[in-house]
C-alpha cells in the first residue's frame, strides 16, 4: 500500500500499528506546545508503531519556527485539511491583540481596553471551546472516510486546543475506534479561563463537553498528577500521566555568560509577574557592591507589557536584556550559557498542575534552576526529585534572595552548576516508549 507524505510516495510497512494522531500545534509552529507530539511521532515507528498526523492546511499560528520542519520525522504521515480561523479576521481589528489572546498573553484586567474586553468575550462567548471549533465539522467528514478507506482504530487528540477533542467525540461515537484524549494542559481549570469573560451559559458549555469528552474517551492522557486528580472527580474512566520530556539536542558546546545571567525563556504572561524576584535584586544591587557590575535579565520570548513595566518599577531597566522571541534551537542554546534558569508559574490554585515545558529542557542544560510558583505545585517535587534547583512559593522572599546570594558566590568562585540525578526517565524516547505500551495495552 502507498501513502503520501509531503507529495511524495513511500511504502507503510504492514507489520506497523497505525494510529491517528490529531493535532493543531505543527512545524512551523513555534512555542512549547508543539513540542511533545512532535517528539512522540519521532519516537513512535521505533516502537512498531506508524504516527500519521492530522493538522490544519492553513493554522494562524501565534509563534513560528520554521527550524522545526527540519524536526519532523521522514517516517510520519502528515494529512492537512483547511481550517476557517476567526482570528485571521480579528486580526483586523487589531492584529497585536489577537496574536497576545491566541497565545494565551491577556492583559491585567485593570489594564483592560475596550477593545480587549470585547475581544476576550467574543473569544470566550461566542467559540466554545475555542476559536478552532469551525474545524470540527469538515474535520470529522474528511477523517471519516479516511479512516474507514486505511483500517485505522486507534486516535488520538492533543488539546488544548480543546476543541479538537470535540474531533475524537464525534468519531468515536460514530465508528469503532479507541479514543486517547491528550491534554497538555486542563480545561476549564487552564489559567487563563477565567479571564474570558464567560457568561454563565458559556461557562455550563465549556463544563459540560468537558465532561462528555472525559467521559466518552477509551483513556485519557495527562500531563501532571494534578489535572488527573482534578479529571477523576468527573470520570472513571482510565487516566495515565505521560509528562513532557527533553530530547538530544545538536547545538554548539555551550560557553558560559560572563556576566551573572538570570534568564527566563518562554511566554512571561502578566499573572506570572514575581514582585518577590524583582523586589529580591533590587535589593541586592544596594546591599552588594559588585553586585550591579555582573548582574544580567535575560528575557527570551513574549513578554506582558506588565512585567516590563514592574522590571522599571524597581530600576532594572539597566540591566535588562530583552531578546524577544527566538528559534527553539537558539532557546537551548541560552538554556545552556546562562548561569541561572528562572521558571515562573502563576500563583493560583488552578495553576498548581501546570509543569512548564521547558522544565525538562532546563533540567538537562546542567544550570541551576530558580522557581516560583504556588505550593504544592507538580512542578516543585520534580525540581526536588532531581536536584536540579531550588522551589520557592511567592511568600519566600528571604529564602529566594539567600538562594541568589548563593548562586552568585559560586558563580564569582566558578563553581556554578547544577547535578541532576533521575533525569533518564523524562528523555522523549522513553516516555514515547510508555505511550506505546499504553496504545498497545488497548488492542
Amino acid at each position: 500500500m502507498y501513502i503520501y507524505f509531503n507529495q511524495q510516495k513511500k511504502k507503510l510497512k504492514p507489520e506497523l500499528k497505525k494510529i491517528l494522531i490529531i493535532t493543531y500545534y505543527w512545524p512551523p509552529a513555534g512555542g512549547p506546545g508543539v513540542q511533545r507530539w512532535l517528539k512522540f511521532v519521532k519516537y513512535l515507528p521505533d516502537f512498531d508503531i506508524q504516527p500519521i498526523v492530522y493538522i490544519p492546511e492553513n493554522p494562524t499560528y501565534p509563534i513560528v519556527d520554521t527550524n522545526l520542519e527540519k524536526e519532523v520525522s521522514e517516517k510520519a504521515i502528515i494529512l492537512k485539511h483547511k481550517i476557517f480561523e476567526p482570528y485571521q479576521m480579528a486580526s483586523v481589528f487589531s492584529k497585536n491583540k489577537t496574536k497576545k489572546i491566541s497565545s494565551g498573553i491577556i492583559p491585567n484586567q485593570k489594564k483592560q481596553t475596550f477593545l480587549d474586553k470585547t475581544l476576550l468575550w467574543i473569544r470566550g462567548n461566542l467559540f466554545i471551546p475555542d476559536a478552532r471549533v469551525f474545524w470540527v465539522k469538515p474535520s470529522v467528514t474528511y477523517l471519516e472516510k479516511y479512516i474507514a478507506e486505511n483500517n485505522i482504530d486507534t486516535i488520538i487528540t492533543s488539546g488544548p486546543p480543546h476543541s479538537l477533542h470535540l474531533i475524537g467525540l464525534v468519531l468515536k461515537q460514530k465508528m469503532k475506534v479507541t479514543w486517547f484524549a491528550d491534554f497538555r494542559d486542563p480545561w476549564t481549570t487552564i489559567g487563563y479561563h477565567k479571564s474570558l469573560r464567560l457568561s454563565t451559559r458559556a461557562e455550563r458549555k465549556h463544563k459540560a463537553l468537558e465532561y462528555r469528552v472525559l467521559n466518552t474517551a477509551d483513556t485519557i492522557i495527562v500531563t501532571s498528577k494534578t489535572t488527573k486528580t482534578e479529571f477523576e472527580a468527573i470520570t472513571n474512566k482510565p487516566i495515565v500521566v505521560i509528562t513532557n520530556g527533553y530530547d538530544t539536542e545538536s547545538v554548539t558546546k555551550s560557553i558560559l555568560d560572563s556576566k551573572f545571567s538570570l534568564a527566563h525563556i518562554g511566554s512571561f504572561l502578566s499573572e506570572r509577574n514575581p514582585a518577590i524576584l524583582w523586589e529580591s535584586l533590587a535589593e541586592l544591587l544596594k546591599e552588594i557592591p559588585d553586585f550591579k557590575s555582573h548582574l544580567e535579565l535575560k528575557l527570551i520570548g513574549a513578554v506582558s507589557q506588565e512585567v516590563l513595566d514592574t522590571i522599571s518599577q524597581f530600576n532594572l531597566n539597566s540591566y535588562l536584556n530583552n531578546l524577544g522571541y527566538v528559534f527553539h534551537s537558539e532557546a537551548v542554546s541560552h538554556q545552556r550559557n546562562s548561569q541561572v534558569l528562572l521558571l515562573i508559574e502563576i500563583n493560583s490554585e488552578e495553576t498548581k498542575s501546570i509543569i512548564p515545558g521547558k522544565l525538562f529542557e532546563y533540567m538537562v542544560s546542567n544550570r541551576p534552576i530558580i522557581a516560583i510558583g504556588p505550593k504544592d505545585s507538580d512542578f516543585a517535587e520534580i525540581i526536588t526529585d532531581t536536584n536540579t534547583g531550588v522551589f520557592f512559593e511567592y511568600t519566600e522572599k528571604e529564602k529566594l534572595k539567600n538562594t541568589i546570594v548563593s548562586y552568585y558566590n559560586q558563580f564569582l568562585e566558578g563553581k556554578l552548576q547544577s547535578y541532576g540525578v533521575g533525569l533518564q526517565k523524562y528523555f522523549r524516547k522513553n516516555l514515547t516508549k510508555e505511550l506505546a505500551q499504553l496504545i498497545n495495552s488497548k488492542i
